[in-house]
């Protein structure tokens, strides 16, 4: 679920070779090709070199996508009152139909980026369960899942902040990051992450990693995800993207389309825990969430 500090694990990810990270890409439909939002190398989306030729080589230029298409075919299949279809449902029917088109889309894409960027693996961060659910039904065990869980009250605690959105221009729906309260952000917290849980049941590859253990050891636990991802190097020895002595991350600039303002960040970044909720989120919020998320919150070590 988004504010479990994913992005510094995608960056560090598109920091490897062969390895290219393009942010979330459930949101490029609207805020990159409609609403024109600033790439992660700083410029808007329709002046980026990288995703002029993705679009080129995938659709044979942007203006020949119909971006309306593929946000109905969201609408339709990949929303979370889908999952109980998309993960038990048959083969046939108009939900598969959708399906299959709307993965195409993806398809297609990740298969641009791997030819322009000359990357053999593409990472995409986006969080939705359904949107993993959809792929799942393309691609099968050649899609690899990295499932990162973080304790539920501190999610609820960054969910209910207000920040604006660097990225966002003038045509944005969305000039500020989402917000939610502290209870919708608890049950969100355990629709997203029941569904990862039971994609790795059904066989899709999945790695567990908890924000908490990341943060504690960054270099171990990147070494982990790093081989899970496929990456055959060395990351412990400080010749990957984070340093073995203090654990900070190397950061270059990249194309992220979506996501946390942090993938702007480039250079020598500290890798350090945020637990200002323990003392920020209030009493009666805390026990909301505590409530909320009981039956699955040990699963996690919370």
């Amino acid at each position: 679920m988004g504010r479990s500090g994913s992005t510094l694990i995608e960056r560090l990810l598109g920091e490897l070779p062969g390895f290219c990270s393009v942010g979330e890409i459930v949101h490029l439909w609207r805020r990159g090709l409609l609403e024109n939002e600033r790439c992660g190398c700083g410029r808007p989306f329709s002046d980026c070199g990288f995703w002029s030729d993705v679009g080129t080589e995938a659709f044979g230029g942007w203006d020949r996508l119909d971006a309306g298409e593929v946000l109905r075919l969201k609408d339709g299949v990949d929303r979370t009152r889908f999952l109980p279809a998309l993960l038990n449902g048959a083969r046939e029917g108009r939900l598969a139909a959708r399906c299959e088109r709307y993965t195409e889309f993806y398809h297609r894409l990740y298969a641009a980026v791997a030819r322009v960027s000359g990357a053999r693996v593409v990472v995409d961060a986006s969080k939705h369960a359904s949107l993993a659910a959809c792929l799942r039904r393309r691609y099968g065990t050649r899609m690899r899942l990295l499932h990162v869980v973080r304790d539920p009250r501190a999610v609820a605690h960054a969910w209910g902040k207000s920040v604006v959105r660097p990225d966002a221009s003038e045509a944005s729906s969305e000039p500020e990051m989402a917000r939610y309260s502290p209870g919708r952000a608890a049950v969100q917290w355990m629709a997203q992450n029941a569904t990862f849980d039971a994609l790795a049941r059904r066989g899709t590859p999945t790695l567990r990693v908890r924000y908490e253990d990341f943060v504690d050891d960054p270099v171990g636990e990147f070494a982990r995800v790093a081989s899970f991802s496929g990456y055959a190097g060395e990351t412990r020895d400080g010749s990957g993207p984070l340093e073995a002595e203090g654990g900070r991350a190397r950061l270059t600039g990249g194309h992220a389309v979506s996501g946390n303002p942090m993938r702007f960040a480039t250079g020598r970044i500290g890798v350090r825990a945020d637990h200002v909720w323990r003392e920020a989120l209030a009493p009666w919020r805390r026990h909301l969430v505590t409530a909320v998320t009981s039956p699955s919150r040990r699963r996690y070590g919370y």
